[in-house]
């Protein structure tokens, strides 16, 4: 009888252990699939600080730019960003191909790049470029508007210093900028003239703790020509 118990006890095991084997997914889920980001396009043109005359369906007005870049690896989409520098009202557009016409403003500055996407999340982005969109019988332009670079917008700075260093880049399509106004105060816009006729790309300026500063920079260039920066705003804690 025993016997009999053991038999029994042991084809019990083997059955439960085959319902247990026979549980696992032959198909099992491998996963997400990881993919590599996508690289950084290569801007061709328009041309970095240029003047674009290439236009076509020119009006007095407008004319149609045709934007065009190198494909970057793992991309199957890009997003071109298009920056009005005088308004600084920005346009996006998407496209699978390394090209993309676009209507534009004449005798208008721009900046413009790219940002590569694929199916993963994370995306890249080119180099910026500025150029002037060329306007009817322009022989010369302004500079580009200066691209302030610190303090950046709405940054916060320690008051463990009583001065602050500002700087900006300036560019220009015929390379003749003469100088550098900065506005600097309390209010917006900033109505002090801080600095007049600066060469440098820098100014070192008092503040005190507590206060929210405004500054702003005109460029100025040998033809007469000017123009101004955005207004950028930082605090001092």
């Amino acid at each position: 009888m025993k016997t009999i118990y053991s038999i029994f006890y042991i084809i019990c095991a083997a059955i439960l252990s085959g319902c247990s084997g026979g549980s696992d997914d032959p198909n099992p889920d491998p996963g997400p699939v990881e993919v590599d980001p996508p690289g950084a396009a290569t801007l061709v043109f328009p041309n970095e600080n240029s003047e674009c005359t290439e236009g076509t369906n020119i009006t007095d007005t407008e004319s149609d730019v045709l934007f065009n870049w190198n494909d970057a690896t793992n991309t199957t989409s890009y997003q071109l960003v298009v920056k009005n520098l005088t308004t600084q009202s920005t346009a996006q557009f998407t496209t699978s191909d390394s090209q993309l016409n676009v209507t534009l403003l004449r005798a208008t500055p721009y900046s413009w790049y790219i940002v590569s996407r694929n199916s993963g999340t994370e995306t890249t982005q080119s180099a910026t470029w500025k150029f002037y969109n060329a306007g009817p019988a322009t022989s010369s332009y302004a500079p580009f508007p200066a691209e302030l670079v610190a303090p950046q917008m709405g940054m916060s700075l320690s008051s463990a210093s009583p001065n602050t260093l500002l700087e900006w880049e300036g560019s220009d399509v015929d390379n003749d900028i003469t100088g550098y106004d900065v506005l600097f105060g309390t209010t917006s816009p900033p109505t002090n003239t801080e600095a007049t006729n600066l060469s440098a790309t820098e100014l070192e300026v008092d503040v005190t703790s507590g206060t929210t500063y405004y500054w702003q920079v005109l460029t100025h260039d040998n033809e007469g020509h000017s123009s101004s920066s955005p207004i950028f705003e930082f605090k001092v804690n």
